[in-house]
């Protein structure tokens, strides 16, 4: 057998093999199980169920803290035991002496009574409206809204730290801490 013959053998053998694997039917192709539900599963079991301070915080990296509450009934401990007296905020009115106003809050376009033992925000967002907040500690001014007139005399704020009495006095608020005193309009999103 000359070197021609033993080539065209050789051609012919690996063709001859090469049709025969291609036509063999090996194990198919399978999409392997989806395993996603269980590794959720999994990890909602091992990882901490946190507690975020409000639904809806539409604020980068989260709302602010929660302020701890402990101590005796009606106030913190001192360090003798005693509890001291919690000083009352604009919210504590007793129910028989909650006053009702009319306010217009202009951008929702309706004129809704509010009381005065709760801040504007809380009362707006009882209407279902998606009022701007951060905070909602009067530490920030995401919440701030303009009332159409003195805010020193229309609303009493509860604690608040950003606006000064200019800032007031032209009628700018903080509706978390913004407790109605009288009639008024207001636009809510209005910053200083």
């Amino acid at each position: 057998m000359d070197y021609s013959q033993m080539g065209l053998f050789i051609g012919i053998a690996l063709t001859v093999g090469a049709v025969v694997l291609h036509f063999t039917r090996g194990t198919p192709w399978r999409a392997s199980e989806d395993i996603s539900k269980e590794v959720l599963e999994h990890r909602a079991k091992s990882v901490p169920e946190t507690d975020f301070p409000e639904p809806m915080n539409r604020s980068i990296g989260g709302g602010g803290a929660v302020a701890a509450v402990g101590g005796a009934e009606g106030g913190a401990e001192l360090e003798g035991g005693e509890a001291a007296e919690a000083e009352p905020g604009p919210g504590d009115i007793p129910e028989d002496e909650i006053e009702y106003y009319e306010v217009e809050f202009v951008k929702e376009g309706e004129t809704i009574e509010v009381a005065n033992n709760k801040p504007l925000l809380d009362q707006g967002e009882d209407q279902g409206w998606d009022l701007p907040y951060a905070c909602r500690e009067g530490s920030c001014v995401s919440c701030a809204g303009k009332v159409s007139g003195d805010a020193n005399e229309l609303v009493e704020h509860d604690n608040q730290q950003m606006l000064d009495e200019n800032e007031m006095s032209d009628g700018y608020v903080l509706t978390c801490v913004a407790y109605p005193r009288g009639e008024f309009s207001i636009e809510t999103n209005e910053a200083p």
